[in-house]
Parts: structure tokens; sequence; C-alpha cells
């Protein structure tokens, strides 16, 4: 089986994952893939393979070399965003792609078009796989595991590749900030390991976002609207207060590269209460601790005005910045890095404007950069990813796991 057969027969599963359930995983589709994927893992020969309750599937390949090497790994994610449906994919590829626009569903007017996703012309002449324009792909992260079964196979069908011992990771729940909660990396027992789980052909990051969640309670007072005056507070205008006082242009749709920002996701409420939700971003520690700290001043500052208690901050950090665990090894970034040149991909190592199951891995003890999968236009229906890009992020896997055997030979 190719890697692109693979890819096309993995999007065929249904994993979207669903923050509502509290278990993990959060749904059982999950579990059904994480099956078949056992199954596969087996029939290639893997030593190892475990599938726990929690839907963590591990395996190994055997090293085939007589000296120390350090143990590595290679993870991905097995379910799709909760943003838009992954049941009954239909993904199909337009070959040899020319620049025009590409329709996914004709009858209803549904065009993957380079006016409003520029980057397609990066790819042209190339194979693309695309939606029918009803569901996600779930290339993201169906093509990390993809590319991470293929280069396992790969390496047991060419043993004159000399490589260490390498263990596979595939998770649930990470869509929904979850994937890495119950990762056991003790039992993973790697000293480092590379999420397959970035974008564009040549991405290499070690950096993300701190990330916290909050949630704004707003209290108001209801009386009758003919009798309101100096009575009543409209919990609904008050949140607006409280919106408007925070940067207007430090949101997502104002802000790129290093810059952070308050990203308002969801607004509820009536008179007597209003619940506002936010998620925190900033790639710099100090500032994240100030942008959290600035929320509450906010709120102090209308409760001044209001009286105490109308409105309350609820902050829950969620990850932090992989570089201050990264950077004291910077020898893994540097093996990914020639990895990337031998392959024929040119590095770009960028921040990620997100987070990764990575980032936590990181904090637990593993060490663990993101590589590109390939994929563009993740969690909706204009995704796609080019065939040639699932045959790359391949090749970086099978070069990361030769380079890291010379370096210890």
């Amino acid at each position: 089986m190719t890697v692109i057969e693979r890819f096309l027969k993995y999007v065929s599963f249904d994993t979207q994952s669903d923050e509502s359930t509290g278990v993990t995983p959060s749904t059982s589709k999950q579990m059904v893939f994480a099956r078949y994927l056992q199954s596969e893992l087996e029939a290639l020969g893997l030593e190892d393979i475990s599938l726990d309750e929690n839907g963590y599937l591990f395996a190994t390949l055997p090293s085939n070399v007589d000296y120390e090497i350090p143990t590595i790994g290679f993870i991905a994610h097995m379910d799709t965003s909760p943003d838009m449906s992954g049941e009954n994919v239909r993904p199909r590829i337009v070959h040899a792609y020319d620049g025009n626009d590409i329709p996914l569903c004709q009858e209803e007017g549904i065009i993957l078009s380079p006016t409003q996703f520029p980057e397609l012309l990066d790819h042209v002449g190339e194979d693309l796989i695309v939606t029918d324009g009803h569901t996600l792909l779930g290339a993201d992260d169906k093509a990390g595991i993809a590319e991470i079964v293929g280069a396992v196979a790969y390496l047991k069908e060419h043993p004159e590749i000399k490589h260490g011992r390498i263990r596979i990771g595939f998770n649930p729940d990470e869509e929904i900030g979850l994937g890495a909660h119950h990762f056991d990396v003790e039992k993973f027992g790697c000293k480092w390991a590379y999420t397959m789980d970035g974008g564009e052909v040549g991405e290499l990051e070690f950096e993300n976002f701190n990330a916290a969640a909050a949630k704004v309670h707003v209290k108001g007072r209801n009386v009758h609207p003919g009798y309101a005056k100096n009575k009543m507070i409209n919990s609904l205008l008050v949140a607006n207060e409280f919106i408007n006082m925070l940067p207007a242009n430090e949101t997502p749709a104002t802000t790129e590269g290093y810059e952070g920002f308050y990203h308002l996701i969801g607004a509820e409420g009536e008179i007597e209460h209003t619940l506002l939700s936010y998620i925190i971003r900033d790639h710099d520690r100090e500032k994240f601790e100030s942008r959290k700290v600035f929320m509450q001043t906010c709120a102090e500052k209308i409760n001044r005005k209001y009286g105490e208690g109308t409105v309350t901050v609820e902050l829950k950090d969620q990850y932090y910045n992989m570089r201050e665990q990264v950077e004291p090894l910077m020898h893994i970034i540097d093996i990914a890095f020639a990895a990337m040149q031998e392959a024929g991909v040119e590095p770009k190592v960028k921040a990620i404007r997100g987070g990764t199951d990575g980032a936590q891995l990181s904090f637990k003890g593993l060490p663990c950069p993101n590589i590109f999968a390939g994929g563009l236009n993740f969690h909706g229906r204009y995704e796609f990813i080019p065939v040639q890009s699932i045959g790359k992020a391949m090749n970086v896997i099978v070069k990361i796991a030769e380079l890291t055997a010379k370096r210890y030979a």
C-alpha cells in the first residue's frame, strides 16, 4: 500500500473529537480508527504494539544496528476538528493543478479558488487532494499518520538504511487541547520526538504560543424597563464595555508573526447574566502573563463603576511555549533541518501561531518540535493537500531516522 493509498483510507474514518463529552477519547469513533491502525501496524510486523483504554496507540520499529542510538519518536493525532464534519469524506485528486479555480461542488457553487487562497498557486503542476465541499479533508492530522506509517514501512523494506529504535505514537483529542493529557511519556520511552502536524512543506517549528482560556462572567440586575432608571444593570451592555476595553488591534484578524492577541470565541447572555469566552495567546511569557493581568484590571475598573462582583474573570492556562524546553537540545532541530535539506525540502523555521501536542509533551519531559505534514486550509471544506507534499514529509521522517543513526555511529 502506498502512502497516498494509506491517507485516502484513513480519511474514510470519521474521527471528529468533541470537547463536551468529558471522556477520553472524547468520541468512540476515534477508537474505531485506532483499532484499525493497530491491525495495520501488526501487519507491518512492528513490535511493542499497545492500545490503551484512552485511545493511545504506541508501537516500535526495532533498531537495525548494533551500537547505541537514542530512541526517537514520531507522533500524530487521530482526531479531526469539531469545526466541521469529518463524516463521509469524499476526497478526489486534481491531477497537475493548472492554477485555476477548482470546483468542489459545482451544483452548490463551492469553489476552491486562488483568489481566496493564493497558496494554491505555490502548487501549480502538483496533484492536489481536495474535498467535495461538504466536509473537511482530515489531512490534519491523518496526513501525519500516513507519513509516519509510510516511513516505517519504507524503513522495513530497506534494511540498508541504518536506524535506531523508533517509537510511533498516535493519540486522540488533539483538536480539543487534550491530546497530551493521558500520553504516557515514560511508557513511550524516547529521548525526543517529532509531531508530524505542521502545514506547508518545509515548516519546522519549536516555538508556539503560551495559551490560556478566559471565562468572563457579567452579572446584571433586571428591573421593569419602564422604571429602570438608575436601577437596571444590563449585563449585555456591560459585557460590551468589557469587550471594548481590550485593544482592538490585538485580535487574530489584526496580528501576525510573534504578535499576541485576545480572541473572543463566544458570547451568550441576557439582561441578568452574560458569559464571554476568550482565548489569550502570546509567544513571550512575560507578555502572556501581562495579558492575563490586564483582563483582571479591566474587570476591576468595571466593578468600581457598577459594584463589586459585576464582572469576574476565570483564567486557565492551557499550554506554554515549548521553546524553553527544546532550546537546550538544539541538535534535535539541527537533525530535522539537515533531514529536510537531504530530502530536497527547503526548511522554514517559524513560530507556530497556535499549539500542538508537542508543546505539552515538551513540558512533560519529551522535547517534541513540530514538522510539516503538508496540508493547508485546515478545519474546513477548503482543506487540501498536495500528493507530492505527503511524499516529501515521509522522506523527511526516513532521513531523520538515518541521520540520527549516523550522528551516534
